[in-house]
Parts: C-alpha cells; sequence; structure tokens
C-alpha cells in the first residue's frame, strides 16, 4: 500500500474554532472519484488517527446519481486495496456545501470552474483541485474512470491516494 512519510503535529486538524476540519470531494455523478477519494480519505484518517479532528464527504455537480452507491468497478478496484465503498451513497452538491466545508476538491478543472461558478464569493478560496495536493501527481486532471476500462479505475485510484495523503499531510 503507498505511503507518504507524515509529521507528527496535530494541531493543524483543527480549526481555529476547535471545529474538525470537513472536506468535500466533487466530480459529476458521485459514483467514481469522489467517492473513491472519500474512502480512501476515510480510511487513512482512522489508521492515522485524524478521524476526530477531520471529516470527509463527497457529491457530484449533477444529481444523476443521487442515493446510489459507488459504481461496482470502482468498489472492486478500491476493495482490492482494503477501502471499502459500499457504505457511501452519492448526493448532490448544494450551495450549502461552500459555508459548511473547509476545503471543496475539484476531481478536475471542468468541475473547480462549475464550482467555481456556483460559490459564494466569499468562499472561493476554498474551492481547488483536488491534485493540488498531490506528491507524484502534476495539479490538474483525476481523469475519467471510464474511459481507461479496469486500468482507469486503478490509475484513480493511484491519484486519489497520492492526493490524499498530501492533504492529511498538510493538515496535520
Amino acid at each position: 500500500m503507498f505511503a507518504v512519510p507524515l509529521k507528527s503535529h496535530l494541531e493543524p486538524a483543527v480549526s481555529a474554532a476547535g471545529n474538525k476540519k470537513r472536506v468535500l470531494f466533487v466530480c459529476t455523478g458521485n459514483i467514481c472519484r469522489s467517492p473513491t477519494a472519500e474512502g480512501i480519505a476515510r480510511f487513512w484518517a482512522r489508521k492515522m488517527g485524524l478521524d476526530g479532528l477531520v471529516e470527509f464527504d463527497s457529491a457530484g455537480t449533477h444529481g444523476y446519481h443521487v442515493g446510489e452507491a459507488p459504481d461496482l468497478r470502482a468498489q472492486r478496484a478500491a476493495a482490492a486495496r482494503g477501502y471499502d465503498l459500499a457504505p457511501l451513497r452519492a448526493r448532490q452538491v448544494t450551495r450549502k456545501d461552500f459555508a459548511d466545508f473547509d476545503y471543496v476538491l475539484a476531481m478536475d478543472e471542468g468541475h473547480l470552474r462549475q464550482l467555481q461558478r456556483m460559490c459564494p464569493p466569499e468562499f472561493r478560496d476554498k474551492v481547488t483541485l483536488f491534485l493540488s495536493h498531490a506528491e507524484r501527481f502534476a495539479p490538474g486532471d483525476v481523469p475519467d474512470p471510464y474511459y481507461g476500462g479496469d486500468k482507469g479505475f486503478e490509475e484513480v485510484l493511484d491519484m486519489c491516494e497520492d492526493a490524499v495523503h498530501g492533504l492529511l499531510d498538510k493538515l496535520r
């Protein structure tokens, strides 16, 4: 399993108000990329003892799959690496999410633009590209896995693992 050396200091994971840091991952339908990132983030936060300090969720810019579990191919690929996506359910991003979350992380440039258009001006600094937290991958798009078959889902896992570790390192 992929691992990144992490700092030992935990204070930055808690906001100045003493609340949990809240992270929202966003893709199109919330059935492949964003729930994969959410599942990986929950796993590693729990393993690192950060689950009480950081909270994760995912959403889609479109309501195509609201209430559905992640795509079975995403679940199978994630399960092979020890991540359980089955309990997650798709939902659509709302304007309220921009106030409620400290980080709103878009899976690609197209979603970044959509989120920036939706976002109230006072929260725009919360909206960034997910891969801006990656260490091995250049900031940019987490590709839609459907175009790459099984290999596409593996590539998404690789990118999500890397960016989640970078994000958790930053929050520590």
